[in-house]
């Protein structure tokens, strides 16, 4: 006793060890997080915001003061004395709020970079929810393969035994005297079996024993209609089954290429384990109305606050521009040493010398600021077109995604509904099988019936989900935020 419970403990130790160590995240969010942290797309625009937010002080700086100095090889004569060398500062101010304008205009830019960092997050949280589902679909699609192999292979065992037991005349590749099956309906005898054969449907055509067309046409489809199993029923069911590990091996081919985009977006290796949960919550129906969630998508939207913030930088620079058509004003500072002259007897002798100084630029050239102003106000222009078109995009984006969302909701209960009844069938129909030796054709026809009714419901679950995830990435709402 006192054994288990010491190797109950050191495997619940180890499991705390992998929770907490986090080698194995098996949830949405927490991949959400890890690509949002490890992206090299996310990582690129967060770094040209913290590029763009380094143009702010930039654009709001003076520039530099100019200091001029002068030493002369050989000092001047002045009256009062002799003038040795020169100094001269001066610092440039441009017009009244051009350094204001300048800064709004980077400020701005910064804001759209930021917003832009924003979209690209977003993005990668809706490319690592799509590509889960798509995993977790295609898992589902091998699992449930893998389940309908078991069950074609529980049938080729009744067909196996019903082969063996058959008699000797009716165990080759045709029946003699077929009689009706569970399955017939009251108005069939044996009789009858060309009516049958006729509505089973096409002749097997099988060359094994040399049969005349009447005998054929007796014999009806592969399957049969009789008690016993055809040896060319055996043949359908391996078919079957090879068809399904065909599938199964291209679906796994195929999850490979999707773990590896999956990873990609974590900037993880190609080879890494993904998780995937076997079941996954379906969102039945979003918390905001339809015209709710256009109004937040132009409210909310990256792309449109993005372009919404150059535009108004453009404005920025256009005030900026129109500024600089003014004068720009120096103010500065003349230093000149003197030293004394013997031939000079005034009191400044030898004292130096300060003199203020102004300084103006002179913008006579006007045809460069007003086609900087033009420029600017063009920008502005696209801008507001762009602005447009992209909204217009997203609401097309938007009823796009809601087509999908409610398409899925509909096939869900539509598939959903199909296979519970296709599964009640088949278990019927297997009873009714390994009793009877009801028609093959009809065992492999529903069987194919229920395995696509499940692929189709996992389809349609993974296809809701996604489009949740769309949505919400137009409306810039995530879990994660």
């Amino acid at each position: 006793m006192m054994i288990h419970l010491k190797y109950k403990l050191l495997i619940l130790s180890f499991l705390i060890s992998i929770c907490s160590s986090g080698q194995y995240p098996d949830s949405l969010l927490n991949y959400m997080e890890s690509a949002a942290k490890n992206s090299p797309l996310v990582r690129q625009k967060f770094y040209e915001y913290q590029a763009a937010l380094q143009k702010i002080p930039q654009a709001g700086a003076l520039q530099d003061p100019e200091l001029s100095i002068g030493v002369f090889l050989k000092p001047m004569e002045l009256l009062e004395g002799r003038q040795v060398s020169e100094a001269t500062l001066m610092q440039m101010f441009p017009w009244f709020g051009v350094l204001r304008n300048a800064k709004d205009e980077m400020s701005l830019m910064a804001n759209a970079k930021f917003e832009e960092f924003r979209d690209s997050k977003l993005q990668v949280f809706y490319d690592v929810q799509r590509t889960w589902y798509d995993l977790y679909k295609l898992r589902k699609d091998i699992r449930i393969s893998d389940k309908n192999i078991e069950i074609l292979k529980s049938i080729e065992s009744i067909a196996l035994v019903s082969y063996k037991t058959a008699p000797a005349g009716n165990s080759g590749s045709f029946q003699q005297s077929p009689r009706p099956s569970a399955g017939s309906t009251s108005g069939q005898n044996s009789g009858g079996s060309q009516q049958m054969s006729g509505m089973s449907g096409n002749p097997s055509g099988n060359v094994s024993s040399p049969q005349s067309s009447t005998n054929m046409q007796n014999s009806g489809s592969m399957g049969g209609s009789g008690n016993g199993t055809n040896l060319s029923d055996l043949y359908r069911i391996k078919i079957e089954i090879s068809d399904l590990e065909n599938n199964i091996a291209f679906l796994e081919d195929q999850e490979q290429s999707v773990i590896a985009r999956f990873n990609s977006f974590l900037n993880r290796p190609s080879l890494s384990p993904v998780y995937s949960a076997d079941t996954f919550l379906l969102t039945d129906s979003l918390e905001l109305s339809l015209p709710a969630m256009a109004d937040s998508i132009r409210a909310r939207n990256p792309m449109l606050g993005m372009i919404e913030y150059e535009r108004q930088s453009y404005e920025a620079r256009k005030k900026m521009v129109r500024g600089m058509g003014y004068p720009m004003v120096g103010l500065g500072l003349n230093y000149s040493v003197i030293s004394k002259s013997e031939m000079s007897e005034s009191d400044m002798n030898g004292k130096d010398m300060v003199m203020p100084m102004v300084r103006l630029t002179l913008p006579i050239y006007r045809k460069k600021y007003k086609a900087m102003q033009s420029e600017a106000d063009l920008l502005s222009r696209s801008s507001a077109e762009k602005y447009t078109a992209t909204s217009n995009d997203l609401q097309t984006e938007y009823y796009q995604a809601v087509q999908m969302y409610q398409n899925a909701r509909r096939r869900i209960i539509l598939y959903d509904q199909q296979y519970q009844l296709a599964s009640k069938t088949l278990e019927l129909i297997l009873k009714s099988f390994s009793t009877s030796g009801s028609d093959l054709t009809d065992v492999l026809r529903v069987t194919q019936q229920t395995l696509d009714y499940e692929l189709n419901r996992t389809e349609a679950a993974a296809d809701l989900n996604t489009a949740v995830a769309w949505i919400k990435r137009l409306m810039a709402s995530s879990d994660i935020e």
